[in-house]
C-alpha cells in the first residue's frame, strides 16, 4: 500500500489570505511545530521575494542545525526560469521546490492575454525545471494552476512532460475549489494510471469540499499504485473561502471508515500536536478558531441535547468519533493568566530576567542577559502580540538566526 504524505502550505498559501498578516518569527514557529507534529514538507514561502530571503534562509539554517530535523523545507515560484535563477541567487541552500504555470485554456487567455501559447507554458515549464535541477534542487514539484478546468489531454501531456524532464511529483490544482469528490476521484485516477506518477492534491474550499476532494483524489492516486500527497493549512487559512485543513484531513484519513483499510497516512504524522498547533496559528494571524471546527473548535466535544449529552456519559463513542486527547486537547495556556510579569517592545532588565528564570533559562549576568532582551524587544515589535513561552525559548535558543530573520534590508533608488 503507498502513502499519503501531508504538504502544508499555510506559510506560502494561507499567508496569501486577504486582510491578514503573520510575522516571519511566527511563520518559524509554524513550521517547528509542523516538524514536531510529522508533517513531510512545509511550502515555506517566496524565496524571489525579498522580504522573505532572510527569514527563508534563517530556516533552511535552523534545518542544518537539527532545530528543524525531519520536515522538507520547500520554496515556491513561478514556472519560468528567470525566477529559479534568482531563487538561488537569493537562497542558495533551497533545496526543494514548487514551480507553478496556469494550465486551463480561461487562464492561459485571461491570464497572458495573447502573450502565452499552451506550447509556451509547458515549454516555460520545462526550462524552469532543467534550470531548478541544474542550480541545485533535490526534488522540484511542478504545479497545474487550475488543473481542474484544464483539458485532461492536456494535463496529461503537461504531466508527462514534467515526469520525463526530472520533476518529482505533479501538483494537481483545485484553484477555484470547482472540484467534486466523484469528478476529482476519476481525474486522479485517469492521470496516475496514464503517467504512474507521484500526484500532490491542492485544493480550495470554494465549495465547502476541500477537505473531500483532496481525499478522494489521494484514494485515486494510492489506487494505482503511486504515493500521494496533500496540501494542508492550518485551520483552513487561504484566500477566499480558504484551503484544505490540516486537522480535518488527518482526522478523515484515520478515522473515516472509508478510508482505513484503503489508505495509509505518513506513520510520522503526530494528531496529538493538533491542539497546539491550530491554537497558534489563531493566535499569531488573529483569528478565532470557529466554535465547529472539527477536532479543535469549542464545541468539538461539547454535547448538551438531553438523549446525546446521556448517551455520552454512558460511553462517549455513542456520540465522539475520537477523544479530545487524540488531538492533544488539554494542553497549557498560550499565555498566563492572573497576576504575571511579562517582557516585550518596552520590557526592563529586571522583568525580562524573571520571566526567563521561570521558563528555565538562566544568563549568566546582565551583559548576556541584554544581548537577548534587546532581541526580544524587536520581535515584539515585530509581531504586534505578546510573545509566547515558545517564542522566548526559541529567541534565547537561536538568537543569531532570529536577529537574521528579523532583519529586512530595502534598499529605495
Amino acid at each position: 500500500m503507498k502513502n499519503i504524505y501531508l504538504i502544508d502550505v499555510t506559510n506560502r498559501d494561507g499567508v496569501q489570505t486577504s486582510r491578514i498578516l503573520l510575522s516571519k518569527l511566527a511563520k518559524t514557529m509554524l513550521n517547528i511545530y509542523l516538524d514536531e507534529m510529522g508533517i513531510f514538507q512545509s511550502e515555506i514561502g517566496f524565496p524571489t521575494l525579498k522580504h522573505e530571503v532572510n527569514y527563508i534562509n534563517a530556516n533552511l539554517e535552523l534545518a542544518k542545525k537539527g532545530a528543524i530535523s525531519n520536515m522538507l523545507l520547500e520554496g515556491w515560484c513561478r514556472a519560468v526560469p528567470e525566477d529559479i535563477k534568482l531563487t538561488f541567487k537569493n537562497c542558495p541552500d533551497i533545496k526543494h521546490l514548487n514551480i507553478s504555470i496556469s494550465t486551463s485554456d480561461i487562464m492561459i487567455d485571461g491570464k497572458f492575454q495573447g502573450r502565452k501559447t499552451w506550447k509556451d507554458v509547458q515549454s516555460s515549464m520545462i526550462k524552469a525545471l532543467k534550470t531548478a535541477k541544474e542550480l541545485g534542487a533535490e526534488t522540484v514539484g511542478v504545479n497545474a494552476e487550475d488543473a481542474s478546468r484544464t483539458d485532461m489531454e492536456k494535463l496529461l501531456e503537461f504531466a508527462l512532460a514534467a515526469k520525463e524532464n526530472g520533476a518529482d511529483r505533479f501538483r494537481y490544482c483545485d484553484t477555484l475549489g470547482a472540484d467534486d469528490p466523484i469528478t476529482i476521484y476519476r481525474r486522479i485516477k485517469e492521470i496516475t494510471r496514464k503517467t504512474k506518477f507521484p500526484i500532490e492534491m491542492h485544493c480550495h474550499n470554494d465549495l465547502g469540499m476541500a477537505e473531500a476532494v483532496s481525499v478522494a483524489g489521494a484514494q485515486g492516486a494510492i489506487e494505482n499504485g503511486v504515493d500521494a500527497y496533500i496540501n494542508t493549512t492550518i485551520n483552513g487559512y487561504g484566500e477566499r473561502a480558504g484551503n484544505c485543513d490540516l486537522v480535518s484531513t488527518m482526522l478523515a484519513l484515520k478515522y473515516s471508515h472509508g478510508f482505513e483499510d484503503t489508505v495509509h497516512l505518513d506513520e510520522k504524522v503526530n494528531l496529538k500536536k493538533s491542539w497546539k498547533v491550530a491554537r497558534y496559528a489563531s493566535y499569531a494571524f488573529g483569528i478565532p478558531i470557529p466554535i465547529k471546527q472539527v477536532g479543535v473548535g469549542a464545541n468539538a466535544f461539547a454535547h448538551e441535547s438531553g438523549i446525546h449529552a446521556d448517551g455520552a456519559l454512558k460511553d462517549r463513542r455513542n456520540y465522539e468519533l475520537y477523544d479530545p486527547e487524540d488531538v492533544g486537547r488539554g494542553e497549557p495556556e498560550l499565555l498566563q493568566t492572573g497576576r504575571v510579569i511579562t517582557t516585550g517592545e518596552y520590557g526592563g532588565l529586571k522583568g525580562f530576567r524573571h520571566v526567563y528564570d521561570d521558563l528555565g533559562i538562566h544568563f549568566q549576568d546582565d551583559k548576556e542577559a541584554r544581548k537577548i532582551l534587546e532581541l526580544v524587544q524587536y520581535a515584539n515589535l515585530h509581531t504586534q502580540k505578546p510573545l509566547t513561552d515558545d517564542e522566548l525559548k526559541f529567541i534565547a535558543e537561536h538568537p543569531e538566526i532570529v536577529s537574521s530573520m528579523l532583519t529586512v534590508t530595502l534598499k529605495i533608488k
